[in-house]
């Protein structure tokens, strides 16, 4: 086992195991409880990256006053900002750091996820073997799977009475409501974000160079490509995976909706 693997799949594996004999063999609600720990846990990060986005938009007249006074001096602009985010104690790129933690998060419980999901046969075998001592499954063992509607081992989609043609496209299932709802509040947290890429498309419009106008672009596109690639998991990886993400999404909008009315000091 790599250093990885004992750091965060093994722990993964056996809370989601405790979590499962503690809810009575209920894998829907394992699987809502280790995100609930997991967004918990990274609670200070995710917290920090909020305040950090608040901070910036304030700081969008006051750079808006910058790109006016440097106009096209690209490094004396460069410069001013540094100064300008320092002064004020904001790092940019600190928004990276949760977006890349919450990836390798998202990969280690993909993997757990897949382990327990098709735990039957040889496979509870391999699974004891990562197990702690007093979490081992009898090799009997036959997770239940079923959440609501949801076969958690399988997609959440919904098989059509007919096949559904949209010119090139021809479906013949559609995503269920938890894949749905997963994508609405990938949705709606990205719009949150909104104010701040408006007020960054006004300061592009009055400056010449195109850098600013792609960046504005590519933050624009990230409303609707999130969603969208939430439904993408969704018709390709099983619904346990879909429950995370559902999961996931609403605790960081209401996260996001407490700190927007929140009153700042």
């Amino acid at each position: 086992m790599s250093f990885l693997d004992a750091l965060l799949f093994q722990p993964f594996i056996n809370i989601l195991i405790f979590l499962y004999k503690l809810f009575g063999q209920n894998l829907g609600w394992a699987i809502i409880g280790l995100t609930l720990l997991l967004r918990t846990a990274l609670l200070p990060l995710t917290t920090s990256n909020l305040k950090m986005s608040q901070e910036m938009k304030k700081l969008q007249p006051e750079l808006e006053a910058l790109k006016k006074k440097y106009g096209k001096d690209k490094q004396a602009f460069a410069q001013a900002q540094i100064k300008l985010y320092q002064k004020h104690g904001v790092n940019p790129a600190g928004g990276c750091l949760p977006l890349i933690v919450q990836l390798v998060i998202l990969g280690f419980l993909y993997k757990a996820f897949r382990q327990v999901l098709q735990a039957d046969g040889n496979v509870i075998q391999q699974l004891n073997n990562i197990l702690y001592p007093f979490l081992k499954l009898p090799k009997e063992t036959v997770f239940n799977t079923r959440f609501f509607y949801l076969d958690l081992a399988k997609p959440d989609l919904i098989a059509l009475p007919f096949k559904l043609n949209l010119g090139p496209l021809k479906l013949e299932k559609i995503p269920g409501i938890f894949l749905i709802t997963a994508a609405a509040s990938q949705f709606f947290s990205s719009k949150l974000m909104m104010p701040i890429v408006k007020q960054e498309e006004k300061i592009s419009k009055k400056t010449p160079e195109k850098e600013d106008d792609m960046a504005v672009a590519m933050q624009k596109q990230m409303v609707y490509m999130m969603p969208l690639f939430t439904l993408f998991i969704g018709f390709s990886f099983a619904s346990g995976l879909v429950l995370y993400w559902l999961t996931f999404s609403v605790f960081m909008l209401v996260q996001q909706l407490y700190f927007k009315r929140r009153k700042t000091p």
